[in-house]
């Protein structure tokens, strides 16, 4: 009897990896982050923090069940766990908590569920609802407080951060460099900005848990640090007076977070190597581009969401050989 050859569908390797499990990798990669987030910022950064994640998972209950009306509801996945920690780690440690609200529904209503969900929306959830809340409430997304303030919310006192000192420069303050923090203070977070963002330390430790869990590659992070560091170098060494070292653009504002937390986001981001050796080399440039000649002090949100927009672009340029494919003649 002859041997019988059996063919079946791909995939033909498999791995434990899955959706939830990646994305409760993320969530603990935050980690740090977060304790940081609440050893600087104290209640405010709790409030805010509960307020986006809790708001985030039940506006994409209420939308999978009441609107889209499926069967399976897909919050306990953790991506709108993760769209809730990453929209709070973008905003103020003081902002009210009916524009959070306002933000979590921008972000799963508009930037995931109206596309039909996970892995189809084209641009990060979290930026959506961070660009429209700056947009909208460009007051209250710009007040940020100051660190130690550990039992105040609302009423907390606010002070510059170091991209509006850079910004300060940039339109002919010659003193605002002078101002900015040590490189020491940058990298471990003592200072001014959004309550997920300030610390460098606690980011690269979270993207060192992720590399070793190959949760994701280094080539985006990696590529969009390298790429800023040297642009904003070579702005640096040309005027040292009206542009930052490129130290302290790695270590302020949202550039570690984005970099290394939505930059890479498996959804919005190109799929092979090469893609996204690109896409973060665009993002980095744009970064640097937007913060030093565009109206707002950081860059990194709307480089983030441009660069969505041109994955689609960069997947079919980088679009591997098919098997057996030949020369076009």
């Amino acid at each position: 009897m002859a041997n019988k050859l059996i063919v079946s569908l791909s995939p033909h390797v498999h791995n434990n990896d899955s959706v939830q499990r990646n994305m409760y990798g993320v969530l603990i990669a935050l980690i740090p982050a977060l304790l940081v987030s609440l050893i600087y910022f104290g209640v405010g950064a709790a409030i805010v923090t509960l307020t986006s994640v809790v708001a985030c998972v039940f506006f994409e209950w209420a939308i999978t069940k009441f609107i889209l009306k499926r069967e399976k509801n897909t919050i306990l996945d953790g991506s709108a766990i993760i769209t809730g920690v990453l929209l709070a780690f973008n905003v103020p440690s003081n902002l009210p908590v009916w524009i959070i609200i306002i933000g979590a529904l921008v972000a799963i209503g508009i930037g995931k569920m109206t596309f039909g969900g996970l892995g189809c929306n084209p641009f990060n959830p979290a930026l959506v609802g961070r660009v429209f809340l700056l947009i909208s409430f460009p007051v209250q997304m710009t007040s940020w407080p100051k660190i130690g303030q550990l039992t105040s919310y609302i009423d907390a006192e606010t002070a510059a951060t170091p991209l509006s000192l850079m910004k300060q420069a940039v339109h002919g303050d010659t003193s605002a460099l002078e101002q900015l923090p040590s490189a020491f203070e940058l990298f471990i977070g003592a200072n001014g900005g959004s309550l997920g963002e300030v610390s460098a330390l606690a980011l690269l430790i979270g993207l060192v848990y992720m590399l070793w869990r190959r949760i994701i590659t280094w080539h985006i992070p990696v590529s969009i640090l390298a790429t800023v560091f040297i642009f904003a170098g070579l702005m640096h060494l040309a005027d040292p007076v009206m542009y930052a070292s490129p130290v302290v653009h790695l270590f302020t504002g949202g550039l570690m977070l984005g970099a290394i937390f939505m930059a890479t986001d498996y959804v919005t981001s190109p799929m092979t190597h090469k893609g996204m050796i690109i896409y973060g080399v665009c993002i980095g440039f744009l970064t640097v581009v937007i913060r030093n000649f565009g109206a707002y002090p950081e860059g990194m949100s709307f480089a983030i969401l441009i660069m969505n927009a041109f994955t689609p672009l960069i997947n079919n340029y980088c679009k591997p050989k098919r098997f057996g494919e030949g020369k076009k003649k």
